[in-house]
């Protein structure tokens, strides 16, 4: 029996890749919009016909994705956003979708306005709580649940194999944002999920340098070509250039993630029970409500993300935030370098988020430093 490969293994070689002409270990870009066709009138490849929707470029990193993430289709967007809209927009007026109350605040926020205008029925469930998403789900007909695994800022886990059940049983489908637990940590759809979302700006690109979005799927269904269709149509794709980048940031992203993984880890424990500390969010310990499912659905690691509260309230923190020096106070997560945002400041009045939380992003530095950071910052 042939042994298969290991996904470090797939990764580092971009999915085995070798140019057939020169030998060449690294994927050439191609920029052409439009493929020629010979006197006959019939196209060299077939399967190349306009650059709107064929990306030579995107089919390679899609490919990769589709691999890691154990789905039967990928494709890339030209930004998480993107993505998340075209299977949003699959719903028709008088469909319904619940979603988590804390999750990515920006789709969040088109979430309540896109349903409003459109006729179609939101409700939001606290994530992490499996009672309570029954309920949400067994409330009216559904055709669309959202998850968001580890559920960004408060890191709240879903038990997917759960919820992929209780949405079935409705009648419904699963969408998992996986962007925090990245392919390597938790592969969804091995679990029920019908499609993964991830926000591939962040770990899978892991620069800092591209914005993406990825949609996986469990079955070429209906609905996968609704939203296959409505990013062709709408133009919502990944550039060459970009999916050239995307692709070389998964050379290397096992490396980075366990990283970033190991210093979240020394990080959160450190943390934990320190003076001034309110509370450390990361599925990672054992103090976490949800840390058994995260362990038992979370596979060598429990992502860079994590979230710490403090004593003093709103103006401590802010403070605190002010004094780190290795810490980039920026948006965003899941680059090589560290950073950390206010989520409760960024979000606004109406942010669910509690205001005296920060968010960490750990990226791959030495984690004394990053430690000895926070406590001269807590300390000062």
């Amino acid at each position: 029996m042939e042994q298969q490969d290991k996904v470090e293994t797939i990764l580092a070689q971009a999915g085995h890749y070798l140019d057939k002409t020169t030998g060449a270990v690294v994927p050439p870009i191609q920029p052409s919009t439009t493929f020629a066709r010979d006197e006959s009138g019939e196209l060299y490849d077939s399967s190349r016909i306009y650059a709107r929707d064929q990306s030579v470029n995107a089919e390679m990193a899609e490919a990769l994705l589709c691999t890691l993430e154990k789905g039967a289709a990928c494709k890339l967007f030209a930004s998480g956003m993107a993505a998340a809209t075209a299977l949003v927009q699959t719903l028709r007026p008088g469909d319904r979708i619940v979603a988590p109350k804390v999750m990515y605040w920006s789709l969040r926020g088109w979430l309540i306005t896109f349903c409003e205008d459109w006729g179609i029925q939101l409700d939001f469930y606290d994530a992490g709580d499996m009672e309570n998403l029954a309920q949400v789900i067994q409330a009216a007909p559904v055709q669309l649940v959202w998850a968001e695994t580890p559920a960004n800022p408060t890191w709240e886990v879903v038990d997917i194999a759960r919820a992929a059940e209780l949405a079935h049983q409705a009648g419904a489908q699963l969408v998992v944002d996986s962007t925090v637990a990245t392919p390597l940590l938790t592969q969804p759809i091995s679990l029920g999920a019908d499609y993964v979302f991830h926000s591939a700006t962040k770990y899978i690109n892991g620069h800092s340098d591209v914005v993406a979005g990825a949609l996986i799927c469990a079955r070429e269904d209906e609905r996968w070509q609704k939203a296959a269709l409505i990013r062709a149509q709408h133009g919502g794709i990944l550039g060459p250039f970009e999916s050239w980048l995307l692709l070389r940031g998964m050379r290397t992203m096992h490396v980075r993630v366990q990283r970033a993984c190991e210093n979240a880890m020394a990080f959160a424990r450190h943390f934990e029970g320190y003076p001034g500390v309110k509370a450390v969010m990361y599925p990672g310990l054992e103090s976490h409500p949800q840390y058994r499912v995260a362990a038992a659905q979370m596979k060598g690691g429990f992502s860079g993300m994590l979230s710490v509260r403090f004593e003093g309230g709103r103006e401590n923190t802010a403070r605190i935030m002010g004094r780190l020096r290795h810490f980039v106070r920026a948006t965003s997560l899941g680059g090589v370098e560290s950073l950390v945002e206010h989520r409760a400041l960024i979000e606004g009045e109406t942010s669910p988020v509690p205001d005296d939380l920060l968010r960490f992003s750990l990226g791959i530095e030495n984690i004394d430093d990053l430690i000895a950071d926070l406590e001269q910052a807590i300390d000062a």
